[in-house]
């Protein structure tokens, strides 16, 4: 038997999948082990990193620490190996390139105790790969961000408001009992939005167990340069309509998702169509974004009004 099993359980475990992030590790490490709560473990899960990922996090001494290295799984896959590690009362995730302020654990476990949530996501700090802010109300991220905590605070549901927007931000965000981790299962293979999926699959499991702490900012979410550039600009948004198209027919009654399923994939189908018009009329115009979007939001949230009546 290890010395890791040999020791009683901890009260929070602390997944971090790490790939090829040697220049942040050490950041995320020290956030996770400078908790003003201790009694935590820490299991880090290298995802075959071909940098000094692994040999950083092998310099630590410190019990509560564990180190695993496989061969690249992608993240998905990094995380369902933690979960299945993990030892704890509550479970937790943290990116290797993200890092948690000092206290993050101990406000989410006194939230929990006084909501009795399953689930808890805090409010974020955009940081740049050097750890400054991003502050400028104008930047990019933060007008996406504020649009939906706008939201969140204007439906007062927080289904509703995950469809409009992923205001939870990352997986880092995710603050779980291991009750609840049990029952929502593994994360799933979509590579950019398996955290998006995962609360999904979370507020159906528990409908009144997923709390918001909306006005404390607990996680440093870091934007590097490109992060909405390239392939995840495309498969990233075609992943953002399957996962919103799901779980809008999941919260539908059975007998209306036929209804669902053939209007959102026509407004899908509407909006590309849309953008190859705008292309051929006027290329230099067309900035890839899909209108019909605006649309199906529109719909559901007529529809919703109407169920909650």
């Amino acid at each position: 038997m290890s010395q890791a099993e040999r020791m009683e359980r901890p009260l929070v475990s602390i997944i971090i999948p790490a790939y090829n992030h040697e220049k942040f590790i050490e950041a995320a490490v020290d956030s996770v082990l400078g908790q003003t709560v201790s009694d935590l473990e820490l299991i880090v899960i290298d995802d075959g990193s071909t940098d000094r990922t692994g040999e950083i996090v092998k310099g630590y001494i410190d019990t509560r620490l564990t180190y695993y290295h496989q061969e690249n799984q992608d993240a998905y896959n990094t995380i369902n190996r933690g979960l299945d590690l993990a030892r704890g009362q509550y479970i937790a995730i943290l990116n290797s390139d993200d890092v948690y302020t000092p206290d993050r654990l101990e406000r989410l476990l006194q939230c929990q105790k006084q909501t009795d949530a399953e689930c808890i996501i805090s409010d974020v700090i955009p940081i740049s790969d050097a750890g400054i802010e991003f502050k400028d109300p104008d930047f990019g991220w933060n007008q996406w961000h504020a649009k939906n905590r706008k939201f969140y605070f204007s439906c007062g549901d927080i289904y509703t408001a995950f469809l409009k927007g992923n205001f939870m931000v990352t997986t880092s965000n995710l603050f779980m009992t291991a009750k609840a981790a049990q029952k929502v299962g593994k994360f799933c293979s979509l590579r950019y939005l398996h955290d998006y999926d995962f609360i999904f699959r979370m507020m159906l499991a528990f409908p009144q167990g997923v709390h918001y702490l909306s006005d404390e900012k607990l996680l440093y979410y870091r934007i590097h340069d490109g992060n909405t550039l390239g392939e995840a600009a495309v498969f990233g948004r075609e992943q953002d309509q399957q996962v919103i198209q799901k779980y809008l027919l999941a919260i539908l009654p059975e007998p209306y998702r036929q209804y669902g399923e053939a209007g959102t994939a026509r407004l899908i189908e509407i909006g590309e169509e849309l953008h190859e018009v705008k292309s051929t009329l006027a290329p230099e115009q067309s900035q890839g974004v899909r209108p019909a979007f605006k649309i199906l939001m529109k719909s559901m949230r007529q529809w919703l009004a109407k169920k909650t009546k």
